[in-house]
């Protein structure tokens, strides 16, 4: 295998420095890349019955060349051949475009297969490749079509994908253990990629299918596997001891009783700090689910055997939230808290580092301000990051690298499907919080058209005059020619001369500097603002309870994640909450969209339908690095073998055969595991 790695695609013959260029563009440079540079589709060449073929569809029809083709030439380079088949005694005219040099495959009182696109009306073919004659391959069955580009053609890389096959196809090894080959009843690597680019039924190219997917699975996850083995294991890490009674005490004291599933959440985290190993888990749950008093009991935990916590927020705006939903939290209890972020002042900031070296602050709230050199420890055991996607790995591998293998507790109020989790998070233990507190209630929201305008500003005046808030929400902050869309700026002018000056309307947009945003923030907290016009800036966890009503114009433009984080920033407080979607969706899409957040308020359903519609590189807003590609598996579509995959992952890696038989170094070296690496882990 390791040739198909190493050798260059540049090495095939007829790939100059042009074409190897084209097909790096493509994400092709190793021979192995080649190979796994699968066909989207395949065109079925079996000939068909001209009896059973349907108007548009592409056929493949054979018959006898009646009389001579004919080339016509006309305008600049343009040609037309015809020629007729008889086909079970039908005529059929044949006619291809720009194609005269196929004139000397067409000879009158030859078989010839053709495969075209057939118009049933003047029952005619509109040919695209001539497939078989006396001089061509009669064979072909199915023509493997490939992603192209304008610098590479379909013809040339399928030309060049048999090449490789042809000069490598020995040294392709077998990935899977024989009995997942037996188990599942796949083929053999060697086999399924062949029939990949060049099947000869449909039930092969599905075994063959199913194989490979199965197989990027699973090396996928036993390094998913390994990377986990990896983490809790790295020196160990260190056995919070905690003080039970202590912790018990402070969830007794809360004017609250937890739910079900913040119960487990806080057994399972509780669980991960008592052992000698580094704790790498993912706690996720919807907006309100109460992540918050989790994430507090293990800080707690930590205090009472005077271990110190740092909590990492993506922004100043949600660190000195956090920062202050904790410091209420903890009113009652001896733990010293400090905020740290980029507008700290400089005096400040001296104090608060001496303090937290000297074991003098307990936990410490911040942002990326928490990462530089001089913040150091004394005793750093828990680390909280919230939102832990927008941090770079980089970035989290700093503040982990301040204490003594800490352990490490990750927050997100992005609901993520399972088969994500699996994925982008495979490495983590993942506990979900899908529960809401009792009493809370949901937002109802409703969708409208921008016709009904005037009605909404009614509805809003309502809510206004109860003394609540509202946020109005548009994705653009200024005018776009592509784009038909409400722009914030606009929206805050129609908003001030609908509402003020009775009530009052400020502005929100990324282009404010940080400290113009913070100060709107805070006066719209402590409304001093009533109507907040905003751009998409608006903060996940940003929490304003007496905000009642989120208005999203343009709503069909915002993917379901995003609108649903959006709709959580109401229905914070004890009154009835209210989101209403302002659009006119032009397409299919953007109407199913508006359909769904209408019809549940249910974050994992909707997570799930927003993977469905946009698929995993796209459900962060931007693509993730953290999700895989992969070139065949879909991580949607292919849930029941991604699961399979996974136990048989997990199994494997605790194998001793495993880690010690020959036959597994091929698997070993694709997972990018080293001779002895796991019985070094395991001891």
């Amino acid at each position: 295998m390791d040739v198909l790695f190493k050798e260059s695609v540049g090495d095939l013959k007829g790939v100059g420095a042009k074409r190897k260029e084209a097909l790096q563009q493509l994400g092709i440079e190793s021979i192995w890349d080649l190979l796994t540079y699968f066909p989207f589709r395949h065109e079925d060449l079996t000939v068909k019955d001209i009896e059973t073929i349907e108007d548009r569809q592409k056929v493949v029809l054979q018959g006898v060349v009646i009389a001579p083709a004919h080339v016509q030439f006309y305008g600049r380079r343009k040609s037309r051949l015809s020629f007729r088949i008889n086909v079970d005694h039908v005529i059929v005219p044949v006619t291809f475009f720009n194609q005269h040099y196929l004139e000397k495959q067409v000879n009158e009182g030859e078989s010839l297969k053709v495969f075209g696109t057939w118009d049933a009306q003047r029952m005619q073919l509109s040919g695209i490749k001539i497939i078989g004659s006396q001089t061509a391959n009669q064979n072909e069955k199915f023509e493997p079509i490939y992603h192209s580009s304008k610098d590479i053609s379909h013809a040339i890389i399928k030309k060049i994908v048999k090449q490789a096959w042809d000069t490598f196809q020995q040294e392709i090894t077998e990935v899977l253990p024989d009995y997942l080959l037996q188990r599942y009843q796949l083929m053999p690597l060697k086999e399924a990629i062949y029939n990949m680019h060049f099947p000869e039924n449909p039930e092969l190219m599905n075994l063959a299918r199913e194989t490979i997917i199965f197989t990027e699975f699973f090396v996928f996850q036993l390094r998913v596997q390994f990377r986990r083995m990896v983490h809790k294991n790295i020196g160990a890490g260190q056995a919070i001891d905690y003080d039970l009674d202590q912790l018990k005490n402070f969830f007794a004291q809360l004017p609250f009783e937890l739910t079900n599933a913040q119960k487990e959440a806080v057994n399972a985290i509780s669980a991960d700090m008592k052992r000698p190993i580094q704790m790498y888990r993912l706690l996720q749950g919807d907006v309100g689910s109460g992540k918050t008093i989790v994430a507090a009991g293990a800080i707690v935990a930590a205090h009472s055997v005077a271990v110190q916590s740092a909590f990492m927020a993506p922004t100043e705006i949600l660190a000195e939230q956090h920062f202050d939903s904790l410091q209420s939290i903890f009113e009652p209890f001896d733990i010293r808290m400090a905020l740290l972020t980029s507008s700290t002042k400089t005096k400040e900031r001296n104090e608060l580092l001496a303090q937290l070296e000297k074991g003098e602050i307990d936990i410490v709230v911040g942002t990326h301000a928490l990462i530089q050199e001089d913040v150091i420890f004394q005793h750093l055991g828990l680390i909280i990051i919230d939102e832990q996607h927008r941090f770079g790995v980089n970035q989290r591998k700093a503040l982990r690298e301040k204490g003594k293998h800490p352990d490490v507790l990750f927050m997100t109020a992005t609901p993520i499907p399972r088969t994500l989790s699996m994925t982008a998070f495979g490495e983590m233990d993942v506990t979900t919080i899908d529960e809401m507190p009792p009493g809370r209630l949901p937002v109802k929201t409703y969708w409208i058209r921008k016709k009904q305008l005037p009605q909404l500003y009614k509805e809003i005046k309502k809510e206004l005059d109860k003394n609540s808030q509202a946020y109005i929400i548009s994705p653009l902050i200024e005018e776009s020619d592509e784009l038909d869309l409400e722009n914030a700026t606009k929206l805050a002018e129609v908003y001030s001369e609908t509402f003020a000056p009775q009530y009052r309307v400020a502005l929100l947009h990324g282009r404010m500097s940080a400290q113009e945003k913070e100060e709107t923030m805070q006066q719209f907290k402590h409304h001093e603002i009533d109507l907040l016009v905003s751009t998409t800036v608006i903060e996940v966890g940003v929490d304003v309870p007496n905000a009642t009503m989120m208005v999203i114009h343009d709503a069909d433009r915002f993917g379901l994640a995003q609108l649903h984080q959006l709709r959580g920033r109401v229905g914070r407080g004890a009154k009835q909450s209210y989101a209403v979607l302002v659009a006119d969706p032009k397409g299919e899409n953007g109407v199913k969209r508006m359909q769904i957040m209408t019809s549940t308020t249910d974050g994992f359903e909707i997570s799930q339908k927003d993977l469905e519609m946009r698929g995993p590189g796209e459900f962060f807003g931007k693509r993730q690095s953290g999700v895989p590609e992969f070139k065949v598996a879909d991580i949607v579509e292919d849930e029941q073998p991604l699961e399979v995959a996974r136990y048989e992952a997990a199994h494997l890696l605790l194998e001793d055969d495993f880690r010690k038989n020959p036959h597994y170094q091929v698997l070993r070296t694709l997972v990018g595991i080293e001779d002895g690496q796991i019985n070094d882990i395991l001891d």
